[in-house]
Order: structure tokens, then C-alpha cells, then sequence
């Protein structure tokens, strides 16, 4: 595996590591299951919800995290402290998870969109391909590769993922969610990772009395809708202005402006909680 840590220092099995000194992440190897976590303000965001779903995708794997988590979220805490960053996407990797389980903690390059792409919305391209096991977080480095170069091509945000069917499943690195009048649809659990902000979503439409519909939507069908938007760990909502050739008002979506609205009012209370606790 490459190096990707950034900044002064990396943990790897717990121990503290200068960039510049050793390169560890050689030995790390596949099978490869990750988490990314957003850190704002020092806090990890939902870090109880990623180390869920890393376990989870560990039992898809057929094998079990040897680390606890209060282990992880301590050298998380340190890895902030040790490189005076309190603001960017944290990475943990768990490497050869059937032997060893070399397991690195680093900050990696985050990219937060800024305010004119959220009121523009993003042009996204379809990708004819669905995963392997779609809710294991596992490290695909092929996949990722084509997809950024094609998203390089066609100077495009994000790629939505299209099964054998037409249906879209998820994107390249997101969950896809489509808007009709008062329902907001998307794929069901077993063809998509079940991402982080995607549960959030489920509970803020529920909150705002929205009706919400695991449903699988076509190519064909995105046209007739009103919206659709994105969802992840550094955009939270990020509103699609069009899909190939097909445009879309989701900017002007008062759905999309809602969820959007109430998922950075749940983020704020979330970190506000964290630090409270930590006083505590």
C-alpha cells in the first residue's frame, strides 16, 4: 500500500511515526478494510456509527477486529494532538485482516466543497459497475482508479454506480439519493455500503415527516424526477445539478433544503456533545 498519510506523523499498531522517517504502509496488506472519518473542531464526527459498520465489515470478511475501540478512538485523539490539526479526514486501516491486522491511524487530503458548489449542485456521470460485497468498506484500488481518471475526463464531481439492470445503486464514494414530489427514494440496504450520513438521512426524513423509499431508480427514469442529491463524509448534502445530459432543479428542491438544513443543525449538536463529554 502507498503512502498516504499527510502532515507530521502517522499511528501504526500504536505507535507514533514521523512521515519523513519510516514508510510503514508497505506493510499493509489486502484484504484492506477502512473507515474515513471527519474531524471538525477536534471531534471525530459519528465515530461510534464508523466503528460499527468497520466491525461489520470485518464479519463480511469473515474475520474480527482485534482492536477495541476505545484503543482507536485514543489514538485518534492523539494522532490530532500529535499533528495540531483539528480539522480534516482522518483514515483507519486495518490490513492482512485474517493474520497480522497492521492498523494505521492518518490524516489524509480532504476536499470540503465550498459554498458556491453547494448552491450550483454538482455535475455527476453514470458508471456501469456495483461492487463486490457493497457493504464491506473495502479497499478497491483499481475501481477507484478508473473512476477518478473518468471523472478527470468528463470534468464531473462524482460517478453514480449503474447495475447490470439500469438501476442506480450508490456513488463512486457516496450514497445517491433521488427526490419525487414528497418522497425521497433510494437504493436499498443490500446494494449499497450503508454509509454513515446515509442513516442520518433516514432519521431526519423521518423527523421532518418526509416519506422515505428504499426503491431502485433507473437511468431512464431520473428526468421525470424533481431532484437528487449526495451524501458523505465531506460533503454531508450536496445537491446534483445534472446526470450526464440530464439536468435537474435540485437546488431549488425545498426537500433537498430541509434535509440539508436539519443534517448540518444534527452535525453541529453532535460535535457540541462530543466536546462536552470530553470535559466531562
Amino acid at each position: 500500500m502507498k503512502l498516504e498519510a499527510i502532515l507530521d506523523y502517522y499511528i501504526y499498531n500504536g505507535e507514533k511515526i514521523s512521515i519523513q522517517k519510516e514508510d510503514k504502509f508497505k506493510n499493509i496488506k489486502e484484504p484492506v478494510v477502512y473507515e474515513v472519518i471527519r474531524i471538525i473542531d477536534g471531534q471525530p464526527l459519528f465515530l461510534e456509527e464508523h466503528m460499527e459498520r468497520m466491525r461489520k465489515s470485518m464479519d463480511l470478511l469473515k474475520a474480527q477486529l482485534k482492536k477495541d475501540n476505545e484503543e482507536i478512538e485514543r489514538e485518534i485523539y492523539e494522532l490530532i494532538k500529535i499533528n495540531r490539526e483539528k480539522n480534516m479526514n482522518v483514515k483507519l486501516v486495518c490490513g492482512d485482516i485474517h493474520n497480522s491486522q497492521n492498523f494505521i491511524v492518518y490524516f489524509i487530503r480532504s476536499n470540503y466543497p465550498n459554498s458556491e458548489v453547494y448552491e450550483k449542485g454538482i455535475h455527476t456521470i453514470t458508471y456501469n459497475r456495483e461492487r463486490h460485497n457493497p457493504n464491506a468498506k473495502v479497499v478497491n484500488w483499481d475501481l477507484r482508479s478508473k473512476i477518478n481518471e473518468k471523472l478527470k475526463e468528463e470534468k464531473a464531481f462524482e460517478a453514480l454506480l449503474v447495475n447490470e439492470e439500469g438501476y442506480v445503486t450508490e456513488g463512486s464514494r457516496s450514497n445517491i439519493f433521488f427526490v419525487d414530489e414528497d418522497c425521497v427514494y433510494t437504493a436499498s440496504n443490500e446494494n449499497v455500503l450503508m454509509g454513515i450520513t446515509r442513516a442520518q438521512i433516514f432519521k431526519i426524513c423521518e423527523s421532518l415527516n418526509l416519506k422515505m423509499e428504499e426503491k431502485n431508480i433507473s437511468v431512464r427514469e431520473i428526468g421525470n424526477l424533481k431532484g437528487a442529491f449526495m451524501t458523505g463524509t465531506s460533503v454531508n448534502v450536496l445537491p446534483i445539478r445534472t446526470v450526464e445530459n440530464i439536468n435537474l432543479n435540485s437546488v431549488k428542491s425545498e426537500i433537498i433544503k430541509d434535509i440539508s438544513h436539519s443534517y448540518n443543525k444534527m452535525v453541529e449538536e453532535h460535535i457540541k456533545n462530543r466536546k462536552k463529554e470530553q470535559l466531562d
